[in-house]
């Protein structure tokens, strides 16, 4: 089984994430639920991006509608562009994303937005068929991902939002007013969007509804290198990745032109801090520059942080600078002036945005957070930075009697308002630490017979195995140090 599998496995198993509506034949793909501890992971990954990108920066946070006019996506450019390439099989009906079938089948890279002709050749020129049946494939076609939805009685034209971004763009007239705002002014947002994917698979990696967490940078483009902030991060590495990896300061991809300016570098570095306290191996990342064919069709200038994992890289954040696009389209469409004084100048903001797949973070973390010990009786441990892990901690009575369910009332009284504790009095205590340990929790509490003498309890770390012994009254104050330590070790 390889890690993928293992990782879907533990996720089934131990209530991570799973399909929706399982229960019924019908259920269509691409639409995944996160269970008890996927949630617990999730909220506190969220956590984790506010505290180290919207907070840090001083950024605003927004939550916008699902569901908006078909006028914004008119306007964004989605209703016209917002595609994948399709193909059909002649035999079977059966319905493929052509880019995707080919790269898999050929081995080669085959970017988005490549021509449908372009598609057609290639599935030609390496004789591809149909993976079910083995029909002929039809020509590619463009398929539009939106989700199109009616509104009331007289069914007007409405779309689920395919990004959360796009209110972030009509609502920035109002939000720069209410808010006081000044340039550069980043605008935040966490929801989910939705996408009528041709062929969802792979759990969490390609959803047709999933969780964003997106920021908007709005700023002067005349200013892009007035930034008094860039010397705290100009000699951060940036891994960038063209034919090979190069690592290299910021202040140096600045110089080499690498990044085309002082703020995307900014951003760029502030990402790359934050993914390395999510317990991502920093080695097995990089940023990627896109070609003309691979960006999105409002992007001038776009990056992909992508991780690498056991089904190969994976692009995790979509780092693009729009440019005046959105809000030059949106003014134009809607007939509303989107310009902001700026030192008492009328501006057009440009944007740069860093838009993060929530759902396959929480996949890339876990996978590179999976350990399986073999000088431990292949003990599988999921070693999730403390502050991300579903539970804090275990509470462990070692035997079913009134003295140790007592002290184990004791010590959840104390750490279960301000922490996550799971409390296991079922089965060996070999095994309710293994139980434990495969969900991530790095502290287990064993209520044992000196306990019942001294007010005192085992406390065992997940990682290391070593075990030590603290008093009831300090577990609060342990789990506070330990757990809410965020410096990346």
């Amino acid at each position: 089984m390889n890690t993928y599998d293992q990782i879907i496995q533990l996720a089934l198993e131990r209530g991570f994430y799973f399909p929706s509506s399982e229960l019924y034949a019908d259920a269509s793909a691409g639409f995944w639920e996160y269970g008890p501890n996927g949630v617990k992971i999730k909220n506190k990954f969220l956590d984790l991006w506010r505290r180290e990108l919207v907070r840090r920066d001083n950024m605003i946070e927004i939550d916008g509608s699902q569901i908006m006019s078909k006028s914004v996506f008119a306007a964004s450019g989605h209703l016209s562009n917002f595609t994948d390439p399709v193909v059909k099989c002649k035999k079977c009906a059966s319905s493929f994303r052509a880019d995707k079938l080919v790269q898999e089948v050929a081995n080669i890279d085959v970017p988005e937005r490549m021509a449908n002709e372009s598609v057609d050749k290639l599935i030609k020129e390496y004789n591809i068929s149909c993976p079910l049946c083995k029909g002929e494939l039809s020509n590619a076609e463009r398929f539009n991902m939106m989700f199109k939805v009616e509104i009331g009685p007289n069914h007007d034209e409405a779309y689920l939002r395919p990004e959360t971004c796009q209110s972030i763009f009509v609502d920035f007239s109002r939000i720069f007013k209410v808010s006081r705002g000044k340039l550069p002014l980043g605008i935040a947002q966490v929801g989910k969007s939705f996408r009528n994917e041709i062929s969802p698979r792979q759990g969490l990696l390609r959803l047709r509804e999933f969780y964003q967490a997106e920021i908007e940078v709005f700023c002067n483009p005349s200013k892009l290198d007035d930034l008094n902030k860039f010397d705290g991060i100009k000699n951060t590495i940036l891994r960038f990745y063209d034919d090979r990896i190069i690592e290299i300061s910021v202040e140096e991809a600045l110089h080499k032109q690498i990044i085309p300016n002082k703020l995307v570098g900014y951003y760029l570095a502030l990402l790359v801090e934050f993914f390395e306290r999510t317990g991502i191996d920093k080695k097995r990342t990089r940023l990627r520059k896109l070609s003309d064919e691979e960006k999105a069709f409002y992007s001038t200038v776009a990056f992909d942080f992508e991780v690498d994992t056991s089904i190969g890289w994976l692009e995790l954040v979509a780092c693009n600078y729009r440019s005046d696009y959105d809000l030059k389209s949106h003014s134009t469409i809607s007939k509303t002036n989107l310009e902001v004084m700026d030192d008492e100048v009328k501006v057009l903001p440009h944007i740069f945005e860093l838009s993060l797949g929530v759902d396959r973070c929480i996949y890339s973390i876990m996978e590179h957070s999976y350990f399986i010990d073999r000088e431990n009786d292949d003990r599988s441990v999921l070693k999730l930075k403390p502050y991300l892990s579903p539970i804090h901690a275990g509470v462990l009575p070692l035997l079913k009697k009134p003295g140790f369910k007592e002290k184990s009332s004791k010590l959840l009284a104390q750490i279960q308002k301000d922490f996550d504790v799971f409390y296991d009095e079922a089965g060996s205590i070999g095994r309710r630490y293994r139980r434990l340990e495969e969900i991530g929790t790095p502290f287990a509490f064993t209520i044992d017979h000196q306990t019942l003498e001294d007010d005192t309890v085992t406390v065992r770390y997940r990682d290391s195995m070593k075990q030590e012994r603290i008093k009831i009254d300090d577990a609060n104050s342990f789990l506070f140090t330990n757990v809410f330590t965020y410096e990346n070790k």
